[in-house]
Parts: C-alpha cells; structure tokens; sequence
C-alpha cells in the first residue's frame, strides 16, 4: 500500500508539472498589439515642503498613461502613473524647472508613440521592443538611462495591468506561472526558467512595513513647527507624531553630507526613536549623491561611528543608499576603494541603477545591492531580485540587498503598482512618503476618492478632512487587495477629467 501510495504521489507531481508547463506555453502564445496609449495629468500640490538632495518640492504634475492594446484578438486597456519629480532623473542645478517638466513630457511622449503597432507574442517581446528602441533614442538625444527609460517604464507597467486584467490574472500569479513569457537569461546571463520561481516567496507579502522618510527640512518634534507653518488637516506633521500616531519603526534618514549638520540631525532622530520605540526599530541612511568620492564618503562615515553619542544608534542601521555621485559611482577607482575597505558599512546605488546591468555591475564593484523604483522598470526589478537570490545562496554569509524606495508615489494607481510589486517579490520594508509630503487623494475627483475607498479599504482610509489617505497601522501597510487585484489596483479609475496631452 505504502508503494502504491508513493507511486500515486508521483504520478500526482508529474502531472502537476504538466498542467503547469501547459498553462505556461498557452500564456507564452498569445499574440499581442499595441495600439495607442494616452496621457493625462493633474497638478498636484505639497501639504508641506519635501526637500530632498538639491530640490525641494511643493508642486508637481502626476501623469498618467493609457495603454489600448489587443490581446488574441480581443481588446484590452491598462494604466500607469508616476509624478514628475524635480532634480532626481537629472540632478542638474542649472536646469529650469519648467524646462525639466518639458523633457520629462518628451520622453514619455516618444515612449508611448514608439509602442503603438509594437507586435509580440508576449508580454517581454514587446518590453523588449519598447525598451530597445526608446533606449537607442535615449542615447541619440544624450540622455541618460535612468531619465530615458521612465517613459519605457510607464508604457510597461501600463502592459502589465492590461494583460493581467484581460488574462484575469493576479500580478503573482502571472510571475508563479511565467505568463509574462520572461526571459531573464537575456538580461542577466546564466539565470534560468526556475531562477525566479526560486526567489519568490510562496505567497506575496500581506503587509509591507513603512519606512518613513525623513526629509532633510522635516520638523522634528512638535515644537519646530512654526505656527505659520502648523498645518490644520488632521493629519501629523511632526515625526514624532507620525512615529506614535502610525506605529512607524522604519525610517529612511537623508543626509546632506555636511558632517556637524548630520550629525546633530542624527543626534536629535536617535532621541525621538529611543523615547518613542524602546531601540526596537531601524533605519537607513539616504546619501543623496552628497560625496565626490569613496575617501570623502568614507572619511564622513568614520566620524560619524566614532561619535560615541550615535554608536548605539549606528547598530539600528540597515544600509546606506548612494552616497556617492551617480556619475562616477561605478567608476573603477570606486570599485578598487570598495574592495580595499574591508571594514565598509553595506551601501546600495540608487540613482546609478541606470541600465538593465548596473546591478550585477554594483554587485561586482563591491556595492551590497540596488533599490526597487517602479520608475526604473518592473521586468528590471524582477530580473535583479531573481540575480540577488541566485548570488545569495552562494554567498549567504554577504545577502544581496534589494530595497524598496520611493518617489513620492502617490494614488490612484502609482503607489498600488508599486507596492505589488514589492509584495509579489518579497520586499518587506519600503520607504512610504507620498502620504506625508501630499494630501492623499484631495485633488482628485470624488469618484476616483469612492472607487479608491470601495475597492481598496485596507490601503486607503478617510482622513480628519474626509478625502482617503493611505491607512499606515503599526507601522504596515496592508497589501491584501493589492494582491487580490490584477496589477495593485482593482478598477481602472475614471481620469476622464484629467487634462490630457
């Protein structure tokens, strides 16, 4: 009996292997068209000044980017979204605003005219197609990668949401099964079929926990609020309200690299964290591209470890986020200093992650590992979470690290995208702070406001002033209708008010 038992599980196994070799080939042969795609926008305002590096936002446009496309035959529509951040694509002091916003337009303009009569049997056939020739006009046009390829970004994730919504598929479940028709050896050589069904957990994540960004002109305590400055909307504005009023134990810190002034900024955040969370949390450092160098970096970093002040609170932290120039942090002479400093605290790029092999190209310079930024590209993050965990199991001693940032992602769509993402690939801290530096989703039409609070209760909840914001308890955020829906949101919100370009 014990035989014929072990044989039924066998035969049980081979054809489940089967079944899903057959629902994998079935969803790599579908025949897909793009056939236009669409921009809309909404301006946006700060509820309070968000400064970061060398900008400080107070206003910004959120687009929005349609995707009509046919899938074996029939139609399907998806949708993308993302602000258009000042100073970070380019951190160009001499650049004007308005002048950034109109490149900005441009290339995602020429992503979504360069998609439209794309033709592919899957998913990464066209990614592949839109990636490559918008790259070859990227670099026509002098830009640089990571500006480039936010507008093959948003055409992307827009493809994703269509094909998962006319598939009737889940965004995990589209990964588990290969729907997307992934090719990650083209990408990263040596990874195979199994290399990403591997590093996914079993189940994406039903909650991510949120690490609070602390801006570099963030009031720390209620006290450095100028009463000018005081905001009536209920919400906190101080981090230690947001840390007792959200239950927040992750924090993203930014430095400016000015040593005396980090250093007194970090002093008074240790106070706040310790009274507010018994030393149960942690925190990352953001360089924000402040160094010249790996000798400058790492002459502000043994001064900061030796403040015997901070060494307590120095244990608490996770890694340290490009502190180095993007221009020169892949560098050779950076990848000679990073190997030489044995003693080195675990620092991943961010801005550098340009191209599709900066990563494997960070991991080799001695870097810990890359940022997930839906804006930098989804099939990018996938291949570079199946990489990390391929590397990972042949040095766990050295984990690779994937985080999750963000770029002040804001609803309906931008921040749901996002965090599946992150939920579906096992990224379980990510810094949040579209909900603190905006006002929810204030500006936008009611009806989006009751789709949002009807389909997606968990994530967003009414603020004191009654528009939704997102719904932070104990420092998560639940995922579980963003995982339950296609690509992060349930419903196509209704953006036909929305200024279209």
């Amino acid at each position: 009996m014990w035989l014929s038992q072990r044989f039924s599980l066998r035969i049980a196994r081979r054809t489940l292997r089967a079944n899903q070799s057959t629902f994998i080939s079935l969803f790599q042969m579908q025949n897909i068209k793009l056939h236009s795609a669409r921009i809309s926008s909404v301006d946006l305002k700060t509820r309070m000044p968000f400064k970061y590096g060398i900008a400080t936002m107070i206003a910004f446009p959120l687009v929005f980017v349609t995707l009509d496309c046919e899938i074996n035959g029939q139609q399907a529509m998806g949708i993308s979204s993302d602000l258009l951040p000042p100073k970070w694509f380019k951190k160009n002091p001499d650049q004007t605003p308005d002048a950034e916003l109109r490149e900005l337009r441009d290339i995602i303009e020429h992503a979504c005219n360069i998609s439209c009569g794309i033709k592919g049997k899957t998913v990464f056939e066209c990614w592949q197609q839109i990636y490559n020739e918008q790259d070859a006009w990227g670099h026509s046009q002098s830009h640089p990668p990571l500006l480039t390829h936010f507008g093959s970004s948003l055409v992307e994730r827009a493809l994703i949401d269509g094909f998962c919504r006319h598939s009737q598929m889940t965004f995990f479940h589209a990964l588990k099964a290969n729907a997307l028709g992934l090719h990650l050896d083209a990408i990263h050589p040596g990874l195979n079929d199994s290399s990403l069904i591997t590093a996914l957990p079993k189940a994406p994540l039903k909650s991510i926990i949120s690490r609070h960004t602390v801006g570099l002109s963030d009031p720390l305590t209620e006290s450095d609020i100028d009463p000018n400055d005081r905001l009536q909307d209920g919400l906190p504005q101080s981090l230690d309200a947001c840390m007792n009023v959200y239950g927040i134990r992750h924090l993203k810190i930014k430095i400016c690299g000015d040593f005396a002034t980090d250093r007194q900024r970090l002093l008074d955040i240790s106070q706040i964290v310790s009274q507010t969370t018994a030393n149960r949390f942690a925190f990352t450092l953001d360089g924000n591209e402040q160094f010249e160098s790996i000798e400058q970096f790492r002459d502000f970093w043994n001064r900061l470890i030796t403040t015997k002040e901070l060494q307590s609170f120095m244990k608490h932290l996770l890694f340290t986020e490009q502190p180095i120039k993007r221009d020169v942090a892949l560098d050779q002479t950076v990848s000679s200093e990073l190997h030489a400093w044995n003693d080195k605290p675990r620092i991943i790029i961010d801005e550098s992650d340009g191209t599709l092999t900066s990563a494997a190209d960070a991991i080799r310079m001695g870097y810990a590992g890359t940022s997930h930024k839906n804006c930098k590209g989804v099939i990018k993050s996938i291949a570079n979470r199946a990489l990390f965990h391929s590397l990972s199991r042949s040095n766990p001693t050295a984990p690779c690290i994937m985080s999750g940032e963000d770029l002040c992602n804001q609803g309906p769509v931008a921040v749901m995208q996002d965090l599946c993402v992150t939920a579906a690939l096992g990224i379980e801290s990510v810094e949040r702070n579209g909900h603190h530096y905006c006002a929810g989703l204030s500006s936008h039409p009611e009806k989006v406001r009751e789709q949002m609070l009807q389909h997606h209760g968990d994530v967003y909840h009414p603020s004191p002033q009654g528009w939704p914001t997102l719904h932070i308890e104990d420092g998560l955020i639940s995922t579980r209708t963003i995982n339950q829906a296609p690509f992060g949101i349930k419903s196509i919100p209704d953006i036909a008010n929305y200024s279209q370009s």
